[in-house]
C-alpha cells in the first residue's frame, strides 16, 4: 500500500493489502450498508463494531440526550431476546461487549475468538435493529443513566472537561455534554428515543467493522443473513449516508473563565482554544506539537510544571478533532491557591514555543514517541476496529501504518512553530473545578469571570 486509500461512498467492492501484509476488504451493499475487515495474519480472536454517524452533537430539541439513552436501551433486550440472554451470549464464550456514544457516532462493539464471529454478528445485528424500548426498562434505565451522571458529576476531572467544552465551543453542538444532563434525562419520553431509533438506525446508516481473525465473505453473508432475519428490506437501492462537511465551522466562545466551587484538596484545571478540523493536513503536526508540548514524561509541560517547580502530579496537552472543529488544551491537577500560577505557566509555555520554535532532540523524540504509540497500538484489534470506522465515517480514506509514519517524517520544526503561533492567537477558555476564588485567573487574559456554585 502507497499512499492513503480512499473510501468512495458510490464503489461497492475494494480490496489492498496494508502495512504488515493486513488484508482491507470493503464492501457496500445496495441497502446502503457498509461492511469493512481488516484480516491480520496471525490472529485467532477479533473486534467486531457496528456503527451509526450519530453522537450527541446531531440531537435536537427535545431529543437531547436521546443517543445516549438509546446506547443503553438497545442492551435491554429484543423480540427475540431479552437483556439477560445477550449478556449470557457474549459470557458463554468469554468474550467482551460494551458500547460508546461520542460526539458524532455511537458504536456496539464486541471481542471474541475468531470462532464466535456468527454469534456476535447475529447478536449485535438483533440489538441494532429489533429493540422493543420496553416501557418498563426505559424507566429502569434511565433511574441507571441518572446514576452514571451522577458519578460523573462526583469525579471533578469530568466536571471539567464538560464545562471546558461548553466554554471554548459556546454555542456549537460539540459543546453539549454526550451523556445528556439531568434535566434532558428526566425529560426524556420512550416516543422521542424511539423516533431517534427509527431515524437513524436504517440501511444507509449502518458502517459494520471487524479487524482481526476475519473472511470478509464470511462476514458479509453473516451480516447479509442476519440483517434479513431481523426484517430489514436490504432489496431497496439506498446510497450510503453522507459524511459530515470537512469545512470548519465559526467557534464563538462560550466564555473565557468558568470556576465551578467543590471543597476539594486539588484544583482540576483545563485551559485552551479552538483547535483543527479532523481532516486537516496540519493534524499530523498537532500530534507532534502535542507530544513536544505535552505528551510525556520529556514534555515541557511536564518538565517545567512537575520536575522543575513540583506544582502538579499529573500535567499534559490534548488535541481532539471533530468532522468542523476541534480543541487544543492542557489539562492540570494542582493546590488550588497555585492554580492561576499553574495556568500562567502552561501559557507562558506555549508562547515560547510559539516565539522561539521546537530543537531537533525535540523533534526526533517526537517522531518516535509517535511512531511507536502508533504501531504498538495496532497490536490489539480494538484499534484496528476502531480506525476502520473512523475511516469510513469520519475521514473517507484509511491510513495504515506505514503511509502514517510518511506522513510523520514530513512534519518541520517550522510545522510545529506555526501551529503553536496559529493556537495562541486565539481567545483562550479556562474551567477549573475546585475550592477556587473566582478572582483566581486575574490577570492571565482579559474576561468576565463567571461562577458556578456548588452543587
Amino acid at each position: 500500500m502507497n499512499g492513503a486509500v480512499e473510501f468512495p461512498l458510490d464503489l461497492t467492492e475494494l480490496s489492498f493489502r496494508a502495512a504488515g501484509d493486513s488484508l482491507v476488504r470493503r464492501t457496500v451493499l445496495p441497502s446502503g450498508v457498509r461492511i469493512v475487515s481488516e484480516q491480520v495474519p496471525g490472529s485467532r480472536s477479533l473486534t467486531i463494531g457496528y456503527w451509526v454517524a450519530v453522537g450527541s452533537r446531531d440531537e435536537q430539541p427535545g431529543h437531547f440526550g436521546s443517543t445516549h439513552f438509546l446506547e443503553h436501551l438497545l442492551f435491554k433486550g429484543t423480540k427475540q431476546r431479552t437483556a439477560l440472554d445477550i449478556a449470557i451470549a457474549f459470557d458463554a464464550v468469554g468474550g467482551e461487549h460494551n458500547a460508546m456514544t461520542a460526539k458524532e457516532y455511537t458504536c456496539y462493539y464486541a471481542k471474541v475468538q475468531d470462532r464466535d464471529l456468527a454469534m456476535a454478528v447475529e447478536v449485535l445485528t438483533d440489538m441494532i435493529s429489533s429493540s422493543v424500548l420496553d416501557p418498563a426498562e426505559f424507566e429502569t434505565e434511565r433511574g441507571v443513566i441518572l446514576e452514571e451522571l451522577a458519578m460523573a458529576d462526583d469525579d471533578p476531572a469530568d466536571v471539567a472537561n464538560e464545562r471546558f467544552f461548553e466554554a471554548v465551543m459556546g454555542r456549537h453542538p460539540l459543546g453539549r455534554p454526550i451523556g445528556g444532563s439531568p434535566d434532558t434525562i428526566r425529560a426524556a419520553t420512550r416516543d422521542a428515543v424511539w423516533e431517534h431509533y427509527r431515524a437513524n438506525y436504517r440501511p444507509q446508516d449502518l458502517v459494520v467493522t471487524v479487524a482481526g481473525a476475519v473472511d470478509h465473505d464470511v462476514l458479509v453473508a453473516a451480516v447479509t443473513r442476519a440483517l434479513l432475519q431481523a426484517g430489514w428490506d436490504l432489496s431497496v437501492p439506498a446510497a450510503p449516508v453522507g459524511r459530515r462537511s470537512g469545512a470548519a465551522a465559526v467557534i464563538e466562545q462560550g466564555r473565557p473563565v468558568t470556576v465551578v466551587h467543590r471543597p476539594l484538596e486539588q484544583a482540576n484545571l483545563l485551559l485552551g482554544v479552538p483547535g483543527l478540523v479532523a481532516n486537516d493536513d496540519r493534524r499530523v503536526a498537532m500530534n507532534v506539537l502535542t507530544s513536544i508540548f505535552g505528551g510525556g514524561m520529556s514534555s515541557r509541560l511536564f518538565q517545567e510544571v512537575r520536575e522543575k517547580r513540583g506544582l502538579a502530579y499529573s500535567v499534559y496537552s490534548f488535541a481532539p478533532g471533530y468532522s468542523d472543529a476541534g480543541l487544543f488544551g492542557m489539562y492540570a491537577g494542582c493546590t488550588p491557591a497555585k492554580a492561576g500560577q499553574v495556568a500562567e505557566i502552561m501559557l507562558a509555555e506555549l508562547h515560547r514555543l510559539a516565539d522561539h520554535g521546537v530543537t531537533a532532540d525535540e523533534m526526533k523524540r517526537a517522531s518516535g514517541q509517535l511512531s511507536g504509540a502508533s504501531a504498538l497500538a495496532l497490536e490489539d484489534s480494538d484499534t484496528r476496529m476502531s480506525r476502520l470506522g473512523r475511516s469510513e465515517i469520519t475521514m473517507g480514506e484509511f491510513v495504515d501504518l506505514d503511509e502514517a509514519l510518511r506522513r510523520l517524517a514530513l512534519v518541520t520544526a517550522d510545522d510545529v512553530q506555526q501551529l503553536a503561533a496559529e493556537m495562541v492567537s486565539r481567545p483562550f477558555s479556562i474551567s477549573a473545578v475546585g475550592a477556587l476564588a473566582d478572582d483566581a485567573f486575574d490577570g492571565i487574559f482579559p474576561h468576565d469571570p463567571v461562577s458556578m456554585p456548588v452543587n
